[in-house]
């Protein structure tokens, strides 16, 4: 990572995992521009699952207006228009979901889940798994709208509680109800070292 960018960010590139529905609540689609805002006035760009469609289209559109760079990585079999709509900024097609999710997790330097269902959680999850087996030391943020993933960091604490995530893998994820704030603390974010995660893996 570069970490004087201009600056203002030690990330050149961040992935976004969200929704390619709006949701019913404009909140969320409030946020999803709220953080594209966020990321361009710290000179990030965007890595996300390419289209132009729910509050994917919303965080692209909206780096993509204010001067960011986008990269859309978009399995093949998605790239018809009348499912994805239109891609913003760069496009790499990759033959496979599972690819997809390996190139966006390799293009970036940080993660962010706003508000999504089954394929944001499955994302999520993956890179928040990732990071507890040491595979990557990125740190991984949950945009909480309006308490939207309350229940999902209700689980993680029951699971800590109950003995199945280690107290210090807790903190392999962070959380923040606003763009600004959350992307502060991926700032602020100290990886496990390499020896106590070794002594966690399993």
């Amino acid at each position: 990572m570069d970490q004087d960018r201009a600056g203002r960010s030690r990330f050149v590139r961040v992935c976004v995992f969200c929704g390619s529905s709006a949701g019913k609540r404009d909140c969320y689609q409030d946020a999803a521009v709220a953080l594209g805002r966020e990321l361009v006035a710290r000179n990030v760009d965007l890595v996300y699952g390419g289209g132009s469609v729910g509050l994917m289209g919303l965080v692209s559109e909206a780096v993509h207006r204010g001067g960011g760079h986008v990269i859309g990585i978009i399995p093949r079999t998605l790239m018809r228009k009348e499912i994805t709509g239109e891609t913003i900024g760069e496009v790499r097609p990759v033959g496979s979901m599972h690819q997809r999710k390996a190139e966006m997790a390799r293009f970036s330097d940080a993660f962010i889940a706003l508000p999504g269902g089954y394929g944001t959680l499955e994302e999520l999850l993956e890179v928040i798994t990732w990071a507890q087996l040491g595979i990557h030391k990125k740190p991984v943020g949950l945009l909480n709208v309006d308490g939207y993933y309350d229940f999902l960091l209700a689980f993680i604490d029951k699971a800590v509680n109950d003995g199945f995530i280690q107290p210090l893998q807790r903190h392999l994820v962070v959380s923040a109800s606003n763009a600004r704030d959350l992307v502060q603390k991926l700032e602020e974010y100290v990886p496990l070292q390499d020896e106590v995660v070794a002594r966690l893996r399993w």
